[in-house]
C-alpha cells in the first residue's frame, strides 16, 4: 500500500482515504482486518487526526464499520453492495447511448476495433488480467464519447468497484467468452448506429456481468464458511 505521487497537492486526509479505498476495494486489505490506528498512520506517514477523518469517510462509504472492543473493520462486501453499483452503472451508461451514437467517428470505431483485436489475443492465452484492463478501457472509451462530463465523472467515481466485480467476473471462463462476444456486438451497434439495440445489448452485458459476479460472491462465502467449520 503506497500513496501516487500526483496525490501529494491533495489535503492528507483525501490522501490517506484514496489510499486506504483503494487498498480495501482491490483486496490488500482483505475483509475483516482490523484497521489499527497508529499501524496504519505509521504505514501512511501521517498522523492520526487525517486517519481518523479518512476512516470516517470509508464508514459512510460502508467499507469499514466500527465494532465495539474491536475498533475499525474491514466489512466484506455484499449481494446488495454488487446490485446497487451495478444498478447504477446500468443507468447512468444507458443515458449515454444516444450521446455516443451521436458523436461517434470513424477514428472512434477504428480504436475500439483495435481494442477487441488486442483483446481476441488476451483471451485465447488466457491472460485475464490484461484482459480485464482492456475491457475497462473499452468501456471508458465508450462511455468517454458521450461528452457527458458530469455523468462520466459519476461512472467513474465506481470504478474501483466495477474493476474488483469484474475481475470476479471475467475469472469464470464462459463468462470472459460470452462477455467478449457482447464487446463486439456493442461495437457493431455503435458502428451501425443503433440505438434501441445497443440499449439492449449493454442491458443485458451488465446484468449477466451482474449475475456472474453475484454467484461468484455467493461461492466465496460458501468456502469461507466451509474453512470455519473444519
Amino acid at each position: 500500500m503506497e500513496i501516487k505521487k500526483q496525490e501529494f497537492n491533495k489535503p492528507i486526509r483525501d490522501i490517506a482515504y484514496d489510499t486506504l479505498k483503494h487498498a480495501i476495494i482491490t483486496g490488500e486489505i482483505p475483509a475483516g482486518s482490523r484497521i489499527v490506528e497508529t499501524e496504519y498512520a505509521a504505514k501512511l506517514h501521517i498522523s492520526r487526526t487525517p486517519l481518523r477523518e479518512a476512516l470516517r469517510k470509508l464508514e459512510r462509504d460502508g467499507l469499514v464499520e466500527y465494532m465495539i472492543r474491536r475498533g475499525v473493520i474491514v466489512r466484506a462486501f455484499t449481494i446488495e453492495d454488487v446490485e446497487e453499483i451495478y444498478n447504477i452503472r446500468n443507468s447512468l451508461e444507458l443515458l449515454t447511448i444516444p450521446y455516443i451514437i451521436k458523436n461517434v467517428t470513424r477514428e472512434d470505431i477504428i480504436y475500439m476495433r483495435n481494442l477487441l483485436n488486442k483483446m481476441d489475443g488476451l483471451l485465447e492465452n488466457n491472460s485475464l488480467e490484461d484482459l480485464s484492463v482492456l475491457a475497462r478501457e473499452f468501456h471508458s472509451y465508450l462511455i468517454g464519447i458521450s461528452k457527458l462530463n458530469r455523468i462520466i465523472s459519476v461512472i467513474n467515481s465506481q470504478d474501483e468497484y466495477i474493476k474488483r466485480f469484474s475481475a470476479l467476473s471475467i475469472a469464470r471462463e464462459s463468462r470472459r467468452e460470452e462477455a467478449h462476444k457482447e464487446h463486439y456486438e456493442i461495437l457493431n451497434c455503435v458502428e451501425n448506429k443503433k440505438v434501441e439495440e445497443l440499449k439492449e445489448v449493454i442491458q443485458k452485458h451488465i446484468e449477466r456481468s451482474k449475475s456472474m459476479c453475484i454467484l461468484a460472491l455467493k461461492e466465496s462465502k460458501k468456502l469461507l464458511s466451509r474453512d470455519k467449520t473444519n
